[in-house]
């Protein structure tokens, strides 16, 4: 199993490619594929053909397409700049992530205390 150090709901910034310099949030993760998900950032348009049987209405629809991990970058929620990701373990054992730049714990949003 392939460990990222991006997680769902973590904000991250695109170092290359044609969307470089945007900041966007994590939806979804694919670990084995190296690749993720993030809202507004490698937009592309699909066109959809209407079928009222399905109730799916006809256009262009844009949406999301996933990413290399290697093309982004973690946002520190404390120092707010893009960093590279540490790990360290504290007293009880418990492996948890830490900013480069200041030093501060990063936790998800739907992490534990």
């Amino acid at each position: 199993m392939t460990v990222l150090k991006i997680r769902k709901g973590d904000e991250v910034q695109v170092i290359a490619g044609k969307d470089r310099g945007k900041r966007g949030s994590v939806q979804e993760v694919e670990p084995q594929k190296h690749r993720a998900v993030v809202a507004g950032v490698n937009i592309s348009k699909r066109h959809q053909k209407p079928n009222p049987q399905q109730n799916i209405k006809g256009g262009i629809i844009e949406e999301p397409r996933p990413m290399d991990v290697s093309k982004l970058m973690l946002v520190c929620p404390k120092c707010g700049k893009a960093t590279r990701v540490g790990h360290e373990t504290d007293e009880n054992g418990n492996k948890h992530r830490v900013c480069k730049a200041c030093g501060e714990e990063i936790r998800t949003q739907g992490e534990g205390s």
